[in-house]
């Protein structure tokens, strides 16, 4: 096994891909969790170190026994509508405990980090697709959480050297296509496991927050990316890390470069499983722009990134796969 690679928040969903990834690509990912929301299942490519992104000592104690070359940060709440409600909850976890990591990276002389950032850094969007030139400013906390973190690696380059990527997720999907892992929140959040879960008559319907947006159905539209495509690029920023000799922080959206309205993506999971997915009709939820989608040309120029998932029928079948597995799993 070759370098080391301190995965935090490699529990989780995207997390266990990015895991899978690495290890692929001849790494040992070293997965650092509080298993909060992950999962110790999902750890299955190398070992598993339980800690908080906030605890200094626990890390350097990690950080210490593994010695990494280099860190993918994932660990943070995600939850839109959360944040919304319980916004302190995500600048204490996101944020403060995110200065913590940081700084126990840079006590420990570790300069390259590829940092989990999210399309909710550009808010309500002037227009379609979203470049990184667009201006930044979102219109969630859970968005503001994450341009902070950007802002923090911005003056951390300068100051002590780091090297570091920001990737600009849009909407992650699908599941692992060899089925060993995939989507599993608890509460559930996201729209295509709810569909799928509503299929498995798991939900009595699917709930669809709003039909009056300015889109061509009344509802969001969205850009939906493979997590296995999204692991790759991880993989991809580290190499290119390697290669720069100054320090530099760089953004770089990560999404399909297609938008999918949510009605559209209900149908299509309909059409998958060959099931009905009942849904209901609420009011817009606040912070929910009406479409975010990518132009994610860049990642794809400078990082040699390229989509091998990109239609939407085979993430939401990669999907169902995954949920049906788990369905049919015995229960402890």
């Amino acid at each position: 096994m070759g370098e080391t690679i301190l995965v935090a928040g490699g529990a989780g969903y995207i997390g266990s891909h990015v895991c899978k990834a690495l290890a692929r690509n001849g790494y040992l990912p070293v997965c650092y969790d509080d298993l909060s929301t992950g999962h110790a299942s999902a750890v299955k490519w190398g070992p598993l170190e339980k800690g908080r992104l906030g605890d200094a000592v626990r890390l350097a104690e990690v950080i210490d026994r593994h010695r990494p070359s280099a860190v993918v940060l994932l660990a943070g709440f995600i939850a839109v509508g959360e944040s919304v409600v319980d916004p302190a909850r995500y600048y204490l976890n996101n944020v403060a405990e995110t200065i913590t990591f940081l700084n126990a990276l840079k006590d420990a002389g570790i300069s390259h980090l590829v940092f989990s950032s999210s399309a909710a850094v550009y808010g309500a969007p002037r227009q379609t697709p979203v470049g990184e030139d667009h201006p930044t400013w979102p219109a969630n906390p859970y968005g503001w959480t994450k341009l902070m973190v950007e802002r923090m690696l911005a003056d951390y380059a300068p100051a002590y050297g780091m090297r570091s990527v920001a990737l600009r997720y849009f909407n992650a999907a699908g599941a692992d296509p060899d089925g060993e892992i995939g989507e599993d929140h608890d509460p559930e959040t996201h729209l295509i496991p709810l569909a799928l879960d509503a299929a498995l008559g798991r939900r009595e319907a699917i709930t669809i927050f709003g039909d009056d947006y300015d889109t061509p159905d009344g509802s969001c539209v969205r850009d939906y990316i493979h997590v296995s495509d999204l692991a790759d690029a991880h993989v991809l920023a580290l190499g290119w890390l390697r290669g720069q000799t100054q320090p530099t922080a760089e953004a770089f959206n990560l999404g399909n470069g297609n938008g999918y309205s949510v009605k559209e993506v209900i149908a299509t999971a309909g059409r998958v499983t060959k099931r009905e997915i009942p849904t209901r009709m609420a009011g817009r939820r606040s912070g929910d722009p009406a479409i975010l989608v990518s132009d994610a040309g860049r990642a794809k120029d400078v990082l040699g990134w390229t989509l091998r998932h990109a239609d939407l029928e085979t993430q939401i079948a990669h999907a169902w796969a995954w949920h049906g597995k788990k369905a049919a799993a015995p229960t402890d």
